[in-house]
């Protein structure tokens, strides 16, 4: 398969997260919701890293790699308490967009971190982005 198709599925569990994560979220603390979900996927990934991986694949990464992935870590936690807290006070149709934000922010993000370049296509899709998720969130 490839990057596209990944992207799609992607995508679409992020719409079963949102949907499920606001239905789960009713009534419990968003935090305690958070470190729920995030238990989940802690044992569902080491499940699944652990069966699909290939021989000689589970070697010490590197200090520079434990660096990034740990600052990542830390970066997705709290965007998943972020969520988690919108998501209980606010209906998911309007969290969910402005969450998707991130899609703008990661455009401006890699062209000044990763430099990457930034392209009219690029600027033109962050901008509907934004556009999009300010009409869904006050509509």
């Amino acid at each position: 398969m490839n990057w596209i198709l990944w992207s799609l599925l992607s995508a679409i569990f992020a719409a079963l997260t949102a949907v499920l994560a606001k239905i789960g979220v009713a009534g419990v603390d968003s935090n305690l919701a958070t470190a729920i979900r995030t238990s989940v996927i802690v044992v569902f990934t080491w499940l699944l890293a652990w069966m699909a991986r290939s021989p000689g694949s589970f070697r010490v990464p590197s200090r520079h790699t434990l660096l990034f992935l740990t600052l990542s870590g830390l970066a997705t936690g709290c965007s998943w308490l972020c969520y988690f807290r919108a998501l209980q006070l606010g209906p998911a149709s309007r969290v969910a967009p402005i969450d998707k934000l991130s899609v703008a922010f990661v455009i401006v993000l890699a062209a000044v971190f990763l430099g990457e370049r930034l392209t009219v296509a690029k600027g033109i899709g962050g901008a509907l982005i934004v556009a999009g998720a300010i009409v869904l969130a006050v509509a």
